[in-house]
């Protein structure tokens, strides 16, 4: 016995299996950058817990690293973002939380989708470490965001970029790699508060989460 079906229900199979296929290998493809990224962000939180074994001058020693914990990394917040330098931008006393200030200089502002929403995040240099071995292209961003006091340390969190991040008038800021100021984990710390202008009206559900450790006492 033969079967026959008509060419057009053939051809309406043939496109389905198609876009099954094609829907398979995309969602291989994308399975597979997202484990690689996962991968990439587990180094970077390693790295950066092992900084502060290293660092003399850190709060946390190696014992206090199981109450630090992280978002789990979302490629989501890796944002690509435009740039716009501000170069006629004034040098400012930018408040920290042990009450002194220090001089910093508005960098240039990105402007990045988050959550679908454009968001405008300022950059800064600080006239302090510019002249340092090391820090001469670092850029500082402080910013606030809906999860402080929450999920996240109230008083903010930092991502750290470079001058040379910035290419033909783009930056890529990656949330997944955000961090708390050392004032997380005890006082006597200078830890800078984020401006006004980057309390950001979105939610980052992304990099460092509030440390469940108890606070120190500055020694």
């Amino acid at each position: 016995m033969k079967f026959h079906i008509p060419i057009s229900n053939f051809l309406l199979s043939f496109f389905i299996l198609l876009l099954v296929s094609c829907s398979s290998k995309t969602s291989i493809k994308s399975d597979a950058i997202s484990s690689a990224y996962t991968q990439h962000i587990m180094q970077h939180q390693k790295e950066y817990m092992e900084e502060f074994i290293k660092d003399e001058r850190a709060p946390l020693r190696e014992g206090d690293l199981k109450d630090v914990h992280f978002f789990p990394a979302n490629i989501a917040y890796k944002c690509d973002c435009t740039f716009e330098l501000t170069p006629d931008a004034k040098p400012f006393e930018l408040s920290t939380y042990s009450g002194i200030t220090k001089p910093f200089r508005q960098y240039g502002i990105a402007t990045c989708p988050i959550q679908n929403k454009a968001t405008k995040i300022r950059l800064y240099t600080s006239l302090r470490t510019i002249a340092m071995p090391g820090y001469k292209d670092y850029l500082f961003l402080p910013f606030k965001d809906w999860t402080n006091g929450e999920d996240t340390y109230g008083g903010g969190r930092y991502i750290d970029l470079k001058t040379g991040d910035i290419q033909d008038g783009k930056v890529t800021i990656d949330f997944n790699k955000c961090y708390n100021p050392w004032c997380a984990y005890s006082d006597g710390y200078n830890c800078p508060i984020p401006p006004v202008e980057n309390h950001l009206d979105v939610e980052i559900k992304a990099g460092e989460k509030m440390w469940t450790g108890k606070k120190k006492k500055a020694k």
